[in-house]
């Protein structure tokens, strides 16, 4: 049955009026939420605020490095530390490191440019953040619904955004209602903000729709993958924050790695790589694997008998899309009805590796633009004031002077190192040129007859791991009897596109063994998707070279629990 179908035999839906609707309850839409309840005590006014959030707790979406920038948490709580906010660990120094296969160097600190330093800033679990974000609001009275997925966006008689409606709940794999089912219920809105993270379902279908991107730089993404370790006090330096460029990447490919120091003897450790990488052999989960045996890294985490020290343990792993394009990629942010914030727009700073600032200030910016035309009686208009206001403020400035980051190491690492370090280093920002993208991530994969094959050594189980292995302590599960969240446009174009020009390149760039070509008596091959395995990073969506993957949110709840990252 379609979603039609259900709805003439078991609709209408219920539906329920608020002032503001907000999809997502991460930084963004949390902040928003917030925002909007401080400047409604302030005025004496009520105003009715809802926060979706699909993850069955808040925060336990949320991934992310993190080094926080408490610039916009300190415009939206002054007294956050009074409040028991969970940032406890100032970075305390900053190392960055040149890797090559066997070795490496430490740039100096005094070379760094300020884009690379982090004084003043704090190592944090962004999921934690986001879990006492999501009390402060509650607090000031914000409604949030965990556990129901907006899976469609409502419109009204002219066009405008007018709210969203959950998903049905109960639905079996054979698309017919389970006697489990539950109608999706409508959330009507005077305005609605879509606060997904990057590549959300909704945004995506709101930036083609509204065409949000029109006369914009394609948009660029990344794949952050990421694993939480407890490792030995002596191998521990609580504060000290490394980042890396270079080994196991080739000098053509975008990315680098992090390794941030918690209080507890717990360090962070991730990789992030461009999705416009071009060789469709490359596997960023294998290659995050292998970064881990560089003996500058593997010292943290291995252990040494001799000496005493006790090998590290792997407690949780996790992977998500980075919407990385930055300033010259950020689309139109308004349309009648509701805004796009924080990383669903794609307000990231790629060249600091921070969003969650950019998150939190976005979402005030949105809050105040909402909150001034609800003073005057507006609704589903569009809120100008929401963009105008980012223009004048210091995120803006921020992401204009980074707005080459990105392009400069499409030329090559060298040189995007060598051009970063003017722009930001000699010329503070103050830049007279501008590098645009020229095309979407999806279309630099070369077909794989025309690039070497790259072979992975096995996991050893102490470093380095499996895919299977790390999906079950990310804690993820899917109710197994409902239609698959993967979907493609056309079945016949794994194998006849993907299998035949780029030797299946699905079954590499997902870091959770979702995509697996199979032997098939008949074709040879076929894609089985395991779609239970989905952490929900939305890499496939991205990446897929036919762009014939579309990402749907499962049902409420499902998907990765993430634990303290």
């Amino acid at each position: 049955m379609t979603n039609q179908d259900i709805l003439a035999q078991f609709g209408p839906r219920e539906s329920m009026p608020y002032d503001v609707v907000i999809v997502g309850a991460g930084p963004a839409g949390l902040a928003s939420a917030i925002h909007l309840k401080q400047l409604a005590n302030q005025h004496q006014r009520e105003i009715s605020v809802a926060v979706l959030e699909k993850a069955s707790e808040v925060g336990t979406h949320t991934l992310s490095g993190a080094i926080m920038d408490p610039k916009a948490l300190s415009e939206l709580f002054p007294n956050w530390k009074e409040l028991g906010a969970p940032l406890h660990q100032s970075v305390k120094d900053d190392a960055f490191l040149m890797l090559s296969k066997t070795g490496g160097f430490r740039i100096p600190n005094f070379l760094l440019p300020e884009c690379f330093q982090n004084h003043g800033n704090f190592i944090v679990s962004l999921g934690e953040v986001t879990k006492w974000l999501g009390t402060q609001a509650e607090n000031l009275g914000v409604e949030i619904f965990p556990g129901f997925a907006a899976t469609e966006v409502l419109y009204n008689e002219q066009g405008a955004v007018m709210g969203v409606a959950t998903g049905n709940m109960g639905i079996g794999r054979d698309h017919q209602p389970t006697p489990q089912f539950q109608l999706g219920m409508e959330l009507h809105a005077k305005y609605t903000f879509f606060a997904e993270g990057s590549r959300g379902q909704l945004g995506r279908e709101l930036i083609e729709h509204f065409k949000l991107d029109e006369g914009k730089d394609p948009q660029g993404y990344g794949i952050g993958i990421k694993e939480l370790w407890e490792i030995d006090p002596k191998r521990h330096e609580a504060g000290l924050a490394v980042h890396s460029s270079g080994w196991p990447l080739e000098d053509d490919t975008y990315g680098g790695s992090f390794l941030y120091h918690l209080p507890k003897n717990q360090v962070a450790v991730g990789f992030v790589i461009g999705l416009d990488y071009s060789n469709p052999w490359l596997n960023p989960f294998e290659e995050f694997q292998r970064f881990k045996t560089h003996p500058n890294i593997r010292w943290y985490f291995e252990g040494n008998q001799a000496q005493g020290i006790k090998p590290g343990k792997r407690l949780s792993y996790g992977a998500r899309a980075i919407t990385a394009g930055g300033l010259l990629s950020l689309p139109k942010t308004v349309f009648p009805g509701g805004a796009l914030i924080g990383c669903e727009a794609g307000f990231l700073n790629a060249s600091r590796i921070k969003g969650s600032h950019a998150a939190i200030k976005t979402g005030m910016l949105a809050a105040q633009a909402a909150f001034d035309a609800l003073q005057n009686n507006q609704e589903h208009d569009v809120l100008v004031n929401y963009p105008k206001a980012f223009e004048a403020s210091w995120l803006y400035q921020e992401l204009y002077k980074a707005r080459n980051f990105k392009q400069w190491f499409k030329k090559g690492r060298w040189v995007g190192t060598l051009m970063t370090g003017i722009e930001q280093f000699v010329l503070k920002g103050h830049i007279p040129w501008t590098i645009h993208k020229k095309s979407p991530d999806h279309l630099s994969l070369k077909a794989a007859k025309d690039c070497p094959p790259i072979e992975y050594p096995k996991p050893d189980g102490v470093l380095s791991f499996d895919k299977l292995s790390s999906v079950f302590i990310s804690n993820t599960n899917h109710e197994e009897n409902q239609p698959a969240h993967l979907t493609l446009k056309d079945e016949s174009i794994p194998l006849r596109i993907n299998w035949a020009q780029f030797a299946g390149p699905e079954a590499r760039f997902c870091p959770a063994g979702v995509y697996e070509y199979v032997q098939d008596t008949s074709s040879g091959h076929r894609l089985q998707i395991n779609a239970q395995n989905c952490v929900h990073c939305k890499t496939c969506d991205i990446k897929d070279p036919s762009q014939n993957i579309v990402w749907v949110a499962p049902e409420g709840g499902g998907g990765p629990v993430y634990s303290s990252m």
